[in-house]
């Protein structure tokens, strides 16, 4: 028969009682971390300039505009500045943050959304 032809050929091999698996050895902690706001160590590679790459300098009133940017809320941000987006969403009745519009309208800050000329 063929059928046994084949078993006697792959022939298995059983292990005799049941094994737990090798515990496996945590690795230590490296020195290098490519998070931001660890307490370890930065690679010399994510470092230029004196400041860490992972990190823009910016502002209070830059994190408002990022988090506003951030907000698909108001709609698509590419293509239009800041300003020109908070005015479309407030004429379709979404209520974009007022302290927004305050900073744009002072005008110190950078009116371009967060993804201008990135993407």
């Amino acid at each position: 028969m063929a059928s046994s032809d084949m078993k006697g050929f792959f022939r298995q091999k059983k292990k005799l009682g049941v094994s737990k698996p090798k515990s496996l050895k945590k690795s230590p902690k490296t020195k290098h971390s490519a998070s931001c706001g660890s307490d370890l160590v930065q690679p010399p590679a994510l470092i230029s300039h004196g400041s860490l790459d992972l990190k823009d300098e910016y502002d209070d009133k830059e994190e408002v505009l990022r988090q506003f940017d951030m907000n698909m809320a108001y709609g698509p941000c590419l293509g239009m500045s800041r300003m020109d987006r908070w005015e479309r969403a407030n004429a379709l009745g979404l209520h974009p943050p007022k302290e927004v519009e305050n900073l744009l309208r002072a005008g110190k800050v950078n009116s371009e959304c967060l993804w201008d000329g990135r993407v």
